[in-house]
Formats: structure tokens, sequence, C-alpha cells
């Protein structure tokens, strides 16, 4: 009896042991798997090393992280509720005009404005609607790989790149081989080849699949806990305890992983996104046909309190709506506010009063009509 009890604690402290690293993530986003009502549409970034270039030793050390550098790795994460992602990847020196800062490569976004820029410059390039962000240190990719016990991938080339200033040094065969996390920084990190930062675009995806293909299998389950307790520490995020749940609820049956890259091409060391590519794979592999905050939408103040309906397109465009109008139409009596046309169930939750009646106004795909149930602001 004694050993058993022995036993029993030795068991349940290894338990607490392994589950250990995990507790402080657990606690803070702890969520039942649930399934969401449509996709979640999340940025992801990893963020450059801010060296200390005034430090007395060499090679110059990291300074802590500010998640406030240039974005070194940039994806639009789409989780469906049914276990598909969809992730398109984003050259760092992409070439746009980011909302409210101006022309530039996209990678500048969160030094001017944060992640807020970042979420409405992805926002802006692909007209995805974004929900939320997940920033991820440099040293998660190292640290996450180690937890992992190694991600195997395929090195398609001779990789060999010191940068002694920076403490980075790269050296990598070819052929298809487990790296280590200090092997699987470098080879994501790599970009002294012609392909540059495409080429890391590509590795990027090829580690990210070859990371879940890995926990799919029950033998690494136990690794979880360590993983878990990884990202947490190294990572900034704005997600809600819901949406983690969404997150949780869409992963429970295995994910189905499909990546692209913002098409375009290289000019004068930006990458310069082709427009009419980008729509295209937009519309057919991100858009959610049920989204209403792609539709055509109309407010019109027909029995509201004055600035009811500007009020109302600024809240709808604060939560992504990407075409919103002020519809003139006469006023008169109406108690309840109506929205009518494609997608009205959905616009009605965002709209928060009313019902679904009546028709929408031409060349609209939604309409909401403000009655006097609109609440005065």
């Amino acid at each position: 009896m004694r050993r058993r009890i022995v036993m029993f604690v030795l068991v349940l402290a290894g338990l607490a042991a392994l589950i250990a690293p995990a507790v402080p993530a657990l606690s803070r986003y702890a969520a039942l798997p649930r399934k969401g009502e449509a996709p979640l549409n999340l940025v992801l970034a990893g963020l450059d090393v801010d060296y200390d270039w005034s430090a007395p030793t060499w090679p110059y050390p990291a300074k802590p992280q500010t998640y406030t550098t240039r974005t070194d790795t940039l994806m639009l994460a789409q989780f469906r509720p049914g276990g598909e992602v969809r992730l398109l990847s984003i050259p760092r020196d992409t070439w746009m005009n980011v909302p409210g800062s101006g022309w530039g490569k996209i990678n500048g976004a969160n030094v001017h404005g944060g992640p807020e820029l970042v979420k409405a410059a992805v926002q802006s390039l692909t007209g995805v609607p974004v929900d939320g962000y997940v920033y991820l240190s440099l040293g998660a990719v190292r640290q996450l790989t180690d937890a992992a016990g190694g991600v195997t991938v395929d090195v398609d080339r001779v990789m060999k790149y010191d940068d002694r200033a920076g403490n980075l040094h790269i050296d990598l065969q070819p052929g298809r081989q487990r790296l280590n996390g200090e092997q699987m920084e470098g080879y994501l990190r790599f970009r002294k080849d012609a392909a540059g930062d495409i080429g890391r675009v590509t590795r990027q995806q090829q580690f990210l699949s070859a990371l879940t293909g890995k926990l799919k299998s029950p033998l690494n389950w136990w690794r979880l806990p360590g993983m878990v307790g990884t990202v947490y520490g190294n990572v900034k995020t704005d997600l809600t305890r819901a949406q983690v749940g969404e997150l949780l609820g869409a992963v429970s049956g295995g994910l189905n992983i499909q990546a692209a890259s913002v098409p375009g091409g290289y000019g004068d060391s930006t990458w310069i996104p082709d427009r009419a590519a980008l729509n295209t794979l937009v519309s057919r592999e991100f858009r959610d046909p049920g989204d209403p905050r792609g539709l055509r939408v109309g407010v019109a103040n027909i029995a509201a309190p004055d600035g009811s309906a500007r009020r109302l397109v600024e809240r709808l465009q604060a939560a992504g709506y990407q075409n919103v109008t002020l519809l003139d139409e006469p006023r008169r009596a109406l108690g309840v506010t109506t929205v009518a046309g494609t997608g009205a169930a959905r616009l009605l939750r965002d709209v928060g009063h009313g019902g679904v009646a009546g028709d929408s106004a031409q060349g609209l795909d939604v309409t909401v009509r403000l009655g006097s149930d609109t609440p005065a602001e």
C-alpha cells in the first residue's frame, strides 16, 4: 500500500511538472472549445530583433522585447469553424499606402502605429476584415521548436550566413532533416539568396505546416503544455477568451492548412503587389460569403434621433465594414429599426436593435433604416 501511495504521489508530481508551463496561459485564456459562427481573421506577426548597439559586449545583445519594432514575418490567418486554415503570407517589403501613415513598406506599420495600424494595413491591402492580432517575439521560434522536440523540414539549398554583430550564424546543408530551435531560427531568417523575402515566406509556411503535422500525433501531445507555456511567454495579443474558445474549437478536430502569398514582383528592393491578382485570390480563398462586413451597406435615419445614422456608420466602419454609406430617405413614422437584404440577420447583430424586414435600396446589398427605437447617444 505504501509503495502504491508513493507511486501515486510521484505520478501526480510528474503531471504537475508537465502541466506547470501552461498554467499562466490557462489562467488568463482558458476557454472551452466552441464552434464559431464565422471565420476568425487574425494577423500573425513575428518581430525584428532590436540590438543594443551601444552595449560594451560583442556580439551585441538583443534588447528586451517591447513589440514595437518592425514586423519580420507577417501573415493573415483565417481560422474557419470546420478546421480549415487559410494563410496569406505578406512579404515584409510589400509597398503600399498604409492608412494614416502614407506610402512605405508594410513592415514599418508597427513602428508608426502599433498593432492597430498593422491590422489596418493588412485589412487595407487585402480587403479582409481583421478580428485580432498575435505578435510573437523572435525568441518564440527557437523556444517553440525546442519545446516541440525539433521540427522536420526540407532544406532545399545550402544556407550559410554569419552576422557576428547580431550573433546570427546559419550553416545548413540540403536535405530533409529535423532542426533544433537555433537551426530553425536561421532557416526562417535566411534571405541571402536569389529568392530573398519570397524564399523566407515559403519556408515560414513549411515550418507552420510541419509543426502542425507533428502535433496531430498523440505521441507528441505530452509536449503541448510546454509549447503553450513557450508561446504565452513570447506573445502579445488582443484575443478575447471567446476568440480563444473559437480557435480551440477550430483546431480540435485537426487543421487543414492552405497557404498562399501576396502575388506581385520586386521593384527597387520592394515587393509591388499585383492588386488584380490579389483581389482574385482573396475573393476565392478568404471571402466569407456570410460576412456582412464585405457587403455594400446603406444607413438611413427614418425616425431616430439626429446624428444616429452617422454614428452607426462610424461604428460599423470601426468594426471592419468596408463599404458603408449614409442614405437620404424621407423621414416618417417607423417604430422599429429594420435591416433588409443579403446578410441582414448577421448585420442586425452589429446594429444591436430592430428586426429583419423590407427590401434593400437599389444598388446596395443591405439597408438599415433606423426607427424611433434607436437609443440616443
